[in-house]
């Protein structure tokens, strides 16, 4: 009888391809499947981002209207080619979403074994923190894909010996395109330095040809002149860009504060749009492992940056609480890292004895399977039934779709981020939308108010939404049983 060789099996030789295969398949058919699941609604801040990038005009961007341009564009083309629906608004950061994830499974793979990267890929791209990065509507997801489409680039660069001058100029691009999106102008400061003083890069750039290096040079010196000719035509722009408003040092030091308490603690007390805790405590035990495994060999280029990232990543935060976001790229290298430590010390107790090497699989596999149903069973049900945070995402666009016929006048009187949101409806669909009631006689004979208002009519009925206290979101009016006196 022929000897079974386990090494010679076609799922033993392709096991990588497989697993990866299965990320790939199960990561995109979350995304995709993300507006139907969790939030179940829109936030304020997506409100407002929908809106800006509707009204985003082609002779606006060169003129002063630069900010968050990539991802404004893509919004206008979604809302402009389906229509204002909570898929919409989402699907760009589905996209990015997409292309983030693909880029830190490849990242990944270019630092670290097979073995590692794609463990470390599966609790990264399935984490409830990753989830929600990629289903929100709003240019946040861009902090954390320039970062990494950054260091992948610099990983294509680095560590070869003719780097292939494609890549230094996409590296140029994406470090031109990165400055547009706020505070992310320091990220670029930071690369170039952390260039310079690291030794092992500062080597590579020594020995790139000539002709890619001045041309990225050319272009990062491009890039940065047109957004200094921006900011003379509009001087908003640095503020956005670079600084805080009214910001002291007090402030930055609260900033910092407001920004990583929902990601570390227990429990949601305070009202966000991130669920505690945003990082699990696995996963953060992992990383602290991982940070501790890269004290030896610290100066290598791989070892470095995630300690680097995580400073940088309090320094903005201290200008903008929602730049904390950035820290899942580090968590998430460290976490690759305390798996790599835990494997060798594991393959070191039985060099020599393949069925213990192997017997690692199922203790490894019950961890990684709790903590991958842990986070997404975390991130499908606390964003729908945690008060805190529920409460930050309505979804009154459903219920209009679902409930108003076509050429229903809807006044919006709450307030005017929600008036400028659903005024989009106006070019896209045959509702009218108004943000002030007109005099009695010329209301319609039926319309319809977002929330509860003092309005010469009586209420035919009402549309309700368990996302609210009292039940009641949409009321319906009707004007000719008014009495008159």
């Amino acid at each position: 009888m022929k000897k079974l060789v386990i090494s010679k099996l076609f799922l033993y030789r392709y096991r990588f391809v497989i697993g990866f295969l299965v990320l790939g398949t199960a990561y995109i058919t979350l995304l995709f499947g993300l507006p139907l699941l969790s939030p179940n609604g829109l936030s304020e801040a997506e409100m407002i981002s929908a809106s800006e990038s509707y009204n985003l005009h082609f002779d606006s961007v060169f003129r002063d209207d630069i900010v968050d341009l990539p991802y404004r564009a893509l919004q206008k083309l979604s809302i402009m080619t389906f229509g204002l629906s909570i898929y919409a608004v989402k699907l760009p950061s589905i996209i990015i979403g997409a292309m983030l994830g693909g880029l830190l499974i490849l990242l990944l793979n270019r630092w670290f074994k097979n073995n590692v990267a794609l463990l470390a890929s599966i609790l990264a791209v399935l984490s409830a923190s990753f989830l929600y990065l990629a289903g929100s509507g709003t240019p946040l997801i861009m902090l954390v894909f320039w970062p990494t489409l950054l260091l992948w680039l610099g990983s294509k660069i680095q560590g070869v010996t003719k780097p292939k001058p494609m890549y230094c100029f996409v590296f140029a691009f994406a470090l031109l395109a990165s400055i547009f999106t706020p505070h992310l102008l320091y990220l670029a400061v930071f690369i170039v330095l952390f260039a310079l003083l690291h030794p092992h890069l500062r080597f590579t750039i020594k020995t790139l040809p000539t002709f890619p290096l001045v041309l990225t040079i050319f272009i990062m010196i491009v890039g940065i002149a047109a957004m200094i000719m921006a900011a003379f035509i509009n001087p908003s722009i640095i503020s956005e860009l670079l600084l805080a408003p009214g910001l002291s040092f007090r402030s930055f030091l609260t900033n910092i504060q407001t920004a990583f308490l929902p990601f570390f603690a227990w429990n949601t007390t305070l009202e966000s749009p991130f669920l505690s805790p945003f990082i699990g405590l696995a996963s953060i035990a992992l990383a602290i492992i991982g940070l501790l495994s890269t004290t030896k060999g610290f100066f290598a280029s791989r070892n470095s940056i995630a300690s680097c990232l995580i400073v940088f990543t309090v320094f903005l935060s201290g200008l903008n609480p929602e730049s904390a976001i950035l820290i899942l790229l580090p968590i998430t290298i460290l976490i690759a890292h305390g798996l790599r430590y835990i494997l060798a010390k594991w393959y070191d107790l039985f060099p020599n004895n393949p069925y213990a090497r192997i017997s690692a699989f199922f203790p490894i596999g019950i961890f990684l399977g709790i903590m991958i149903i842990g986070g997404i069973s975390h991130f499908l049900f606390g964003y729908r039934y945690v008060p805190m945070v529920a409460n930050e995402f309505d979804d009154d666009l459903a219920l209009i779709h679902d409930n108003l016929s076509a050429g229903t006048t809807i006044y919006v009187l709450d307030d005017d981020i929600s008036y400028q949101f659903y005024k989009i409806l106006e070019d896209k669909t045959s509702y009218q939308v108004e943000s002030a009631l007109p005099e009695a006689s010329k209301l319609p004979s039926t319309f319809a108010t977002l929330g509860l208002h003092e309005v010469p009519g009586e209420i035919n009925y009402i549309i309700t939404s368990p996302k609210y206290d009292n039940s009641d979101r949409i009321y319906m009016y009707t004007t000719n049983q008014v009495t008159e006196e």
